[in-house]
């Protein structure tokens, strides 16, 4: 599953990354790494951005890199 998947209100944790070069430092730098939790808290209609809380910051990330973040459920 990734992150791009993750419905509204779901927490999940971040099991891996698999952008590469600046798509993958772009992410990181955003505080999205391995074993970070991370909770989506809005979606725009046509699903891009997702607006998620990572860190106890609230960020906004492209759909195109969402799907890059693989998650699993947080229980």
């Amino acid at each position: 599953m990734t992150l791009k998947d993750a419905k509204v209100g779901q927490t999940v944790r971040v099991t891996k990354l698999t952008g590469t070069g600046p798509v993958k430092r772009r992410i990181m730098d955003m505080g999205i790494t391995k074993g970070q939790v991370v909770h989506v808290r809005k979606v725009a209609p046509l699903g891009d951005p997702m607006e998620v809380t990572v860190r106890g910051y609230e960020l906004s990330v492209r759909k195109a890199d969402c799907q890059m973040i693989q998650v699993e459920e947080v229980a």
